[in-house]
């Protein structure tokens, strides 16, 4: 097997360890005297929700409904599944919103709230606060996602503007909730992953004003008058931990980057080459990030008496990009072009960064891939390397050179997956 099947094949070892087919049947509980009302939002919900209706005892009641990213839909029976807008919210997202919590507040104590949340959720479940038109949540959701803002300062302004997340829709629940979550965050914590609409909320309103002071956001008026009034009326403010709200409520991580990474670290084993996993709660701006790994895959490969080769370096987390230029790619497809540049002198060292939903930010690809040749190959084409990355344009570079990882969706989501195989 060449140095780049290693890598795919490690990457969908990764996507495997976190397919909700196998993991969620692990998680379920048993049924309750009264009704069992399944609702999520994530881009992993449908399959989730599948899962679920697939272990479920056929005889005994299920209903439920869940949101997901377009193109996700799966063939459920019993659960509905409701498509809608991501990574900007849009009114499906909405009206999914608006069901959910009805369908919720009907439920009585006897009765079983199962929730199913992933990544992407908090733009999918979106249900705006009074004051708050679904347009101006779009275009604070958008200045946040393009400003370079970590995805827990995101979530902090969306839960403050949101009236179903936050823990607000434990709040409006009377019967018993089991959270089944699969991470998309760094640090696994609920209350970020889908904004933790059954999470206990630490943050506050002068938090999320924080962020948009931070970042210089010129956010609608709605939204600092919205944020400004709930510093002052903290009765508005959202569940925090030690409620009582909580007491009837667990909130279950089921998979995760970190799971995902050990399924990845013994596949390489299994194939005689030495690991060293590198964390995975990476953030920051990409191209910064790869050059720091840059660094690393130098000094062992310059110096073999450190770590002997082969070695793969394993990562996960979730790095950020400030757009600046008109180009195309997300996150892994840029931490890979500035990767390339920074190891242009040096040869033997292949690598992979993709998303493990299959879709690196806006774009078609999961990620791409790297090797010896692929500045040589550029060059042959006219590409200037430096110039695409300038221009955040790395997905253009790399599907001229043939070089996008696509998947189309996984069904999952524990974020960022990296590799670099040094030989």
């Amino acid at each position: 097997m060449n140095p780049r099947s290693y890598l795919l094949e490690s990457f969908l070892v990764a996507v495997k360890a976190a397919n909700p087919a196998h993991i969620v049947p692990q998680h379920l509980p048993n049924p309750p005297k009264g009704r069992t009302l399944v609702v999520g939002a994530g881009k992993a919900s449908a399959a989730m929700a599948l899962a679920v209706e697939n272990a479920w005892p056929s005889s005994v009641q299920l209903e439920g409904l869940v949101v997901t990213r377009y193109g996700h839909k799966l063939p459920t029976q019993r659960i509905k599944v409701i498509e809608a807008g991501h990574p900007i919210p849009d009114e499906n997202g909405e009206q999914a919103a608006r069901e959910i919590l009805a369908a919720v507040k009907a439920l009585k104590s006897d009765d079983l709230l199962l929730c199913l949340f992933s990544g992407g959720g908090s733009s999918l479940l979106s249900l705006p606060v009074d004051g708050i038109s679904l347009q101006e949540l779009k275009e604070v959701t958008h200045q946040l996602l393009w400003c370079g803002a970590r995805i827990q300062e995101i979530n902090t302004v969306r839960k403050h503007l949101s009236a179903i997340q936050g823990g607000r829709l434990a709040a409006a629940c009377e019967a018993p909730i089991l959270a089944l979550i699969i991470s998309d965050v760094t640090g696994d914590e609920a209350t970020h992953i889908a904004s933790g609409p059954c999470s206990p909320d630490p943050s506050t309103f002068s938090d999320a004003l924080a962020v948009l002071d931070q970042y210089q956001l010129n956010a609608p008026s709605s939204v600092r008058k919205t944020l400004l009034e709930g510093k002052v009326r903290t009765a508005s403010e959202t569940p925090k931990p030690g409620s009582l709200i909580f007491s009837r409520v667990e909130n279950r991580i089921i998979a995760s980057a970190y799971q995902s990474l050990l399924a990845s670290a013994n596949y390489f084993q299994e194939h005689t080459i030495a690991t060293l996993i590198l964390g995975d709660t990476v953030t920051g701006e990409s191209r910064e990030i790869a050059k720091s790994y840059a660094a690393l895959a130098r000094e062992i490969r310059l110096h073999p008496q450190l770590l002997k080769a082969p070695v793969v370096l394993l990562s996960g987390g979730e790095t950020t990009v400030t757009i600046k230029g008109s180009g195309r790619g997300g996150r892994n497809s840029e931490f890979l072009l500035s990767l390339l540049i920074e190891l242009a002198d040096l040869k033997d060292i292949y690598a992979l960064a993709c998303d493990t939903d299959g879709l690196d930010g806006t774009e078609n690809n999961a990620g791409a891939l790297i090797s010896p040749d692929s500045l040589i190959r550029a060059k042959q084409l006219g590409l200037n390397a430096a110039s695409f990355l300038t221009n955040n344009d790395a997905y253009t570079f790399f599907k001229q050179l043939n070089d996008l990882v696509i998947t189309g969706p996984t069904y999952t989501n524990v974020n960022d997956y990296r590799a670099i195989l040094i030989l």
